[in-house]
């Protein structure tokens, strides 16, 4: 059955996952280093991992199946959660696919190598209504993508 895990402690467009899960009936899974006030709904789960650098990244590696989605703006967990047959989708509504992951990953190691060689690159840009609304496009149409090619194991 399809799953949504969300990368939890950061995430800005929590509210807007479950809004789509509770249309779309899917269970959702929060993973976070800390317990977090979460709706009280049968399909949410809050997982609390120990506290360690990829620990919630560990987590949900070890947890996810292919066909489920991965809600991160970790570019490495959304790398490893494609090697596992996983979806993954950015909070600003940019998909990660094994076509773009490659160049997505060599833009970030390429930005912290300036970063650790003194230059300000900046960090990314708050969340527009903009990106909301891509997010939440996005995010319907990989269910809707998953459930087309994967009728029987999604609902």
């Amino acid at each position: 059955m399809l799953h949504i895990f969300i990368d939890a402690d950061a995430c800005p467009v929590k509210s807007e996952v479950y809004r789509v899960a509770a249309r779309c009936r899917l269970q959702v899974t929060l993973v976070a280093n800390s317990w977090m006030r979460t709706p009280h709904e049968p399909w949410l789960k809050l997982e609390v991992v120990e506290h360690g650098a990829d620990a919630a990244d560990d987590w949900i590696v070890e947890h996810v199946q292919p066909q489920d989605i991965v809600i991160t703006a970790d570019i490495p967990l959304a790398s490893r959660c494609i090697k596992q047959g996983a979806r993954a989708i950015g909070t600003s509504g940019r998909p990660f696919t094994e076509e773009n992951i490659g160049h997505v990953l060599a833009t970030r190691d390429l930005l912290t190598g300036l970063r650790d060689a003194g230059e300000k690159t900046g960090g990314p840009p708050p969340l527009t209504k903009q990106d909301r609304s891509r997010f939440l496009q996005e995010l319907d149409n990989l269910i809707q993508a998953i459930r087309r090619e994967h009728p029987a194991d999604t609902d």
